[in-house]
């Protein structure tokens, strides 16, 4: 009697049943499947252990909706691949397809090993190096028109769900599910499938329609908080466009989706990107090495209210309200003077969202060695911001307790009332006038008159 037609799905960025065409493919295909997580050492030893923890209860989660079928396997792709194919006569391993530098050579390696890897959809609700000039076919380097560009290009309607899945039953090896545990004291936001589908609900339902005007105050909950679920593909970007319409509020809200599109498409064409500048000319800037500043700017203790609340709440948290890391990129870089790879690390080791596209290129965004048609003139002012859009002083006072008895006319600038210092909050590290004027001197410094666009 011939066996049953036997196909793996690999699950990476992907961890959902829902909106999934690789699974679908898979289940199509065969006549059961072998849902499969492989746990990389390598990929484990450079996480955050915030990520970690995440996962782990993400994979269980994942398990759940298989009907507690997942094989988890830590080991070598190739070698964990290769035995399951042997052992259960494998005919096709379905993947959701990888563009950043990681992905993307795992997968190769994989291939050059003789396993044929059958590639349907990506975490991406347009692929990367899809979208391109109309004119010479060349990647887009702007924002504005690759956004138009990729509406234009447009996408699929979400995948169906699968009705039910013959999956072959998991022996007690392929059960390796990790015990990453969550750092004391911090708080995540729930994970799963199902956590991030009912956060999206309530985000269209009391959120969506106002999301131009309160997605920047980081004082109250104006944000989809989808991050997260999209860096682990609990939710796809597909299911988060499917509903949207032409508002102002639905339109910045489906820019922001391109948004990590974007940044995806620029790794896709410049590898490179997520360690090495994208406008090469900004490796010559003078740069301080870091010290006790820095020390500071992690432990969100550098005197400024707004740029400590926003490094506490990444600490506490592992995640940060968009406005706030532009801020404190901008006080790393512009007023302390040092190289955007520095947070950009910290924010890896302590965001659960963490995308190394949107990571990487959001950081050099800031840095003004990115894609921007004004970069590096643009500095941040940490105490106008908090004024800005932590006019009441709440997101402040949330995450640094010493201030809380501050006014709101006090607390952003503690350092000009007697009571502001009297519960221990430091003095400020720099003076940010002061740091502004020697930043914008830097940069005379390596302008010259050569140009600081990207591959100069």
């Amino acid at each position: 009697m011939s066996k049953a037609k036997t196909s793996i799905i690999w699950f990476r960025r992907d961890l959902r049943i829902n909106d999934h065409p690789a699974l679908l493919a898979a289940i199509e295909s065969s006549e059961q499947i072998i849902p499969l997580f492989i746990l990389d050492k390598q990929q484990i030893e450079e996480a955050g252990s915030k990520l970690l923890a995440y996962m782990g209860q993400s994979l269980r989660l994942l398990d759940e909706s298989l009907g507690n079928k997942l094989h988890i396997i830590e080991g070598d792709q190739v070698e964990v691949l290769s035995t399951l194919i042997k052992k259960y006569e494998v005919q096709e391993v379905h993947i959701s397809d990888e563009y950043e530098r990681f992905g993307a050579a795992r997968d190769a390696r994989v291939e050059a090993a003789g396993i044929k890897l059958v590639r349907t959809g990506s975490p991406y609700a347009v692929t990367p190096g899809r979208v391109v000039k109309p004119s010479d076919g060349t990647p887009y380097k702007v924002y504005t028109p690759f956004y138009k560009a990729w509406c234009v290009h447009g996408w699929r309607a979400p995948a169906v769900t699968p009705k039910k899945f013959n999956c072959v039953e998991p022996t007690a090896e392929y059960r390796a599910f990790p015990d990453f545990s969550m750092p004391e004291g911090v708080d995540v936001i729930q994970a799963g499938e199902a956590a991030a589908l009912k956060r999206f609900k309530e985000f269209t339902k009391n959120g969506l329609d106002s999301y131009d005007e309160n997605r920047n105050f980081a004082s109250i909950d104006g944000t989809s908080k989808m991050s997260t679920y999209l860096k682990f593909g609990e939710i796809h970007p597909r299911t988060l466009l499917q509903g949207l319409g032409e508002s102002k509020a639905h339109d910045t809200f489906r820019k922001e989706i391109a948004w990590r599109e974007f940044y995806a498409d620029v790794l896709f064409n410049n590898p490179m990107t997520d360690l090495e500048y994208y406008a090469p000319k900004f490796a010559e800037m003078r740069y301080d090495k870091p010290g006790k500043q820095f020390e500071a700017w992690c432990e969100g203790k550098t005197g400024y209210p707004f740029v400590d609340a926003a490094m506490r709440q990444l600490v506490h948290e592992g995640w940060m309200h968009n406005r706030t890391r532009m801020v404190v990129a901008s006080f790393l870089v512009k007023d302390l003077h040092l190289e955007w790879q520095l947070g950009e690390r910290f924010f890896a080791q302590h965001l659960v969202d963490y995308d190394v596209a949107s990571n990487a290129h959001g950081w050099q965004w800031t840095a003004g060695s990115g894609t921007d048609a004004s970069p590096y003139y643009r500095v941040f002012n940490p105490i106008e911001q908090g004024r800005r859009f932590d006019e009441n002083g709440d997101y402040i006072r949330k995450y640094v307790p010493e201030l809380a008895h501050l006014s709101a006319s006090e607390i952003h600038e503690p350092w000009l009332f007697l009571d502001g210092y009297s519960k221990g909050y430091p003095e400020r590290i720099v003076d940010h006038a002061v740091e502004r004027l020697e930043s914008l001197a830097r940069l005379q410094e390596i302008k010259a008159d050569k140009p600081l666009g990207p591959h100069a």
